[in-house]
């Protein structure tokens, strides 16, 4: 892909204009390479980041809701909760009983962060787990996996009646 987006480049290169959305991508996709090309390197990576997405909607969603914390140390702090929720929730933890737990060993001292890491957390509390969050994920995955099958076949079905 590399070398067909440099072949692309230099074959457009009299012909496209430096500040035409093509250019713009051209100069995107060679900029971020290496970042694009990340998940070539570690095969658990995703190819995309609908999670993050997922979970930052959640904050889109409040944000009229938090638009007055009351100051910018309070908004700090605000934003703060927000990401320890949202990794509780991304772990599939109980959220109550990990934040709970995490903001007492906080407010008592402990300086010590890595045990309260939610996936280390989740290794000394494993009844906080939720696991019916990791059979409903499953389930999406089976059912994403399944309608995907069925809009193949029935893509190759629409090719084959076109042929004939």
């Amino acid at each position: 892909m590399r070398a067909e987006l440099d072949a692309v480049d230099d074959r457009t290169e009299q012909v496209v204009l430096p500040k035409s959305d093509l250019r713009k991508a051209l100069n995107y996709v060679r900029n971020h390479w290496t970042e694009l090309t990340r998940y070539l390197d570690d095969a658990e990576l995703p190819l995309d980041n609908n999670d993050c997405e997922q979970l930052m909607r959640e904050v889109s969603i409040g944000r009229k809701n938090w638009l007055f914390a009351g100051s910018l140390a309070g908004g700090e702090r605000n934003a703060g909760f927000l990401s320890l929720v949202s990794s509780a929730h991304r772990n599939d933890l109980d959220v109550w009983a990990y934040v709970d737990d995490v903001l007492k060993r906080l407010l008592a001292g402990e300086t010590s962060y890595e045990p309260m890491l939610p996936w280390n957390w989740a290794q000394d509390h494993p009844e906080s787990i939720r696991n019916y969050r990791q059979d409903e994920r499953s389930d999406r995955e089976i059912r994403k996996r399944d309608k995907r099958q069925r809009r193949r076949a029935n893509q190759k079905r629409q090719a084959k009646l076109k042929r004939q």
